[in-house]
């Protein structure tokens, strides 16, 4: 039996408490489509990939991007989700997590 095959990363965005369909998911900015980029699992929106989000920076990187040492160079992704609240269109950026 071989074992070697990675365990997929899936990533999940709770939806706000206002969102109704229709809505629209951007990642980057870019358009996703559900059913192939990611799946609705009640309020949440499960992608099947690994989403990055840089986090909080640390006081040491903070200070050496304030002096201009250094900069940050983590991988970051966003999650928009775009939809109509009423008669007015709304957008909002999402927190990822791991699964």
């Amino acid at each position: 039996m071989k074992v070697t095959d990675a365990v997929q990363a899936r990533t999940r965005a709770l939806l706000p408490r206002d969102v109704t369909r229709p809505f629209e998911v951007f990642v980057n900015g870019v358009p996703q489509e559900e059913g192939v980029d990611y799946v609705v699992d009640g309020v949440t929106l499960v992608f099947e990939r690994d989403l990055r989000s840089e986090g909080r920076l640390g006081f040491w990187r903070w200070l050496s991007m304030w002096l201009g040492i250094a900069g940050t160079y983590r991988r970051h992704e966003t999650v928009d989700v775009v939809y109509w609240a009423g008669d007015r269109p709304m957008s909002e950026m999402l927190r990822i997590s791991d699964m």
